[in-house]
């Protein structure tokens, strides 16, 4: 008896654990595949360094700029950094989680966590949610870092961004309504929201 009971309840945990356990995959278990001028790959520190006209796409995920590195975690996951040509900036786009949009980003440099699917934009950083190819919402500043599993982002708008000083600016967001035309879908995708601050960032 105890043998069966124990046997349903290990069979129901597996299936509260297996829905959880497929979102989280997403994009970081994908491929990596990267077109670029010139490549250097350092295996026993698991890093590739990328250098001119770089794109890299995993699974959802395409970037794009001058210079780029991935690295592997000792966890095995993926991380990208990327800067532009001078100039310009890098851009970064992703399928968002469970909806059918995207966003895309650009920003002076990008960075890209494969374990936790967080991207924060640094430097004239902005980040556009679209439906198709309409924009619904659109967000700028001096950082931005967003996670694309809680949908979840933080904005700063006077952050020093790429070693230079902040100069002073406001972060901006403009936001369509939910039940506007081109966004009425019987049922509405989960809106951004805004985190109180950018505890915890490396910078």
């Amino acid at each position: 008896m105890n043998t069966t009971l124990a046997s349903i309840l290990l069979g129901l945990t597996c299936c509260l654990i297996a829905p959880v356990a497929l979102a989280e995959k997403a994009d970081r278990d994908k491929n990596l595949v990267f077109l670029t001028d010139q490549a250097r790959s350092d295996e026993l520190n698991q890093s590739h360094v990328l250098t001119g006209n770089v794109t890299i796409t995993k699974g959802s995920i395409v970037v794009r700029g001058e210079h780029a590195e991935v690295r592997d975690d000792a966890q095995g996951y993926q991380h990208i950094s990327v800067l532009p040509r001078a100039g310009n900036r890098a851009f970064f786009r992703q399928k968002r989680e469970g909806v059918d949009e995207y966003f895309e980003a650009e920003a002076n440099a990008i960075e890209y966590n494969g374990q936790t699917n967080q991207v924060r934009l640094i430097g004239n950083a902005e980040l556009r949610r679209l439906r198709g190819a309409v924009v619904t919402d659109k967000l700028t500043g001096a950082l931005i870092a967003y996670d694309n599993n809680a949908d979840v982002f933080s904005m700063d708008g006077k952050a020093a961004a790429a070693g230079r000083a902040a100069a002073g600016g406001q972060a901006k967001g403009v936001l369509s309504p939910k039940n506007a035309p081109g966004g009425n879908d019987a049922t509405p995708a989960p809106a951004l929201r805004s985190s109180p601050s950018l505890s915890g960032d490396k910078k």
